[in-house]
């Protein structure tokens, strides 16, 4: 059987997520900041893919205060989300704008073939997460922002989160009473962003009744907790939102100060993926073998 990407419908992503969702298990999202790493994290056995919007920001080097755009942000999810036959969450930042701008995205979002994605109660432009100085618009806002977003929904397995980064800025308990009040408004989870600690995971479980998302980030505010423990707490998802591209820029940060100073390349042979693995991953041989069957009049299950 020709194994091309992706064998898996949208919908087929979208149906498997949600089942995933409320299977009582912990789904894990590696961030992917392209489609070959999408393609990484489902053959090392995860459930999912993550699109960080400052990973992405990052990629296209520009800090994450809102200045990458709604086309922008759904063609990179797009190629990723094609490249692989798991299902992927997006951040969609403040949705781009306004409640119109919000449903728009969704519906931008849904033909990108994403599984669903996250929208935020900052202000635009917004900041990062683990950054001090956010700012959060009304309760109302966000709440028009939700209803706008679920009335443009066409498809009923899109999942719409609503996240909340009021605990850094108005404590634990505003944030709770968001995210209860987002969950009214439609949202079928809750990313409660920056928690103090694993105290307020447990609170937070506690206290919301949907899935509920954990942002396992490095270098953040909170605190670092194992799938295993997590799965324990009750939450739903975890992502690792930019620890790929941490990872990537670190090696090739490395490698290029020892070209420099080593004047040569091939000492660092042992830390690269070798030109067979890269092909294995890309599936090379398979996209030959279709490409001959065709030639040929070949059927191809």
């Amino acid at each position: 059987m020709t194994y091309l990407y992706a064998r898996t419908s949208a919908a087929d992503k979208r149906s498997v997520f949600r089942s995933g969702l409320a299977s009582g298990d912990l789904l894990r999202l590696p961030g992917a900041f392209n489609p070959l790493t999408a393609r990484l994290v489902q053959q090392t056995g995860f459930e999912g893919v993550y699109v960080s919007g400052g990973a992405l920001s990052a990629a296209a080097g520009l800090p994450d205060i809102g200045l990458t755009t709604l086309p922008e942000v759904a063609g990179w999810a797009a190629d990723i989300a094609a490249s692989t036959d798991l299902p992927t969450l997006v951040d969609a930042d403040t949705g781009f704008g306004e409640p119109l701008n919000a449903a728009r995205t969704i519906q931008r979002l849904e033909d990108a073939g994403v599984a669903g994605c996250h929208l935020e109660d900052q202000v635009n432009p917004k900041r990062c997460g683990h950054l001090d100085g956010k700012a959060l618009v009304s309760p109302d806002d966000m709440i028009r922002k939700l209803r706008a977003a679920v009335e443009a929904r066409r498809d009923p397995n899109f999942l719409i989160m609503a996240r909340t980064d009021a605990r850094g800025v108005e404590g634990f308990d505003a944030a709770v009473e968001r995210a209860k009040a987002y969950v009214d408004a439609g949202a079928d989870a809750i990313f409660p962003e920056a928690l103090a600690d694993e105290t307020e995971f447990a609170a937070f479980r506690a206290a919301v009744g949907v899935p509920l998302l954990a942002n396992m980030t490095e270098f953040g505010k909170g605190p670092s907790l194992s799938a295993d423990r997590l799965r324990d707490l009750g939450y739903n998802l975890v992502i690792y939102p930019v620890t790929t591209l941490r990872l990537a820029m670190g090696a090739v940060e490395a490698g290029l100060r020892r070209i420099v100073a080593d004047g040569r390349a091939d000492t660092l042979l042992p830390s690269m993926m070798t030109r067979s693995r890269l092909y294995e991953v890309l599936g090379y041989e398979e996209y030959t073998r279709f490409d001959e069957g065709i030639a040929l009049g070949e059927d191809h299950p």
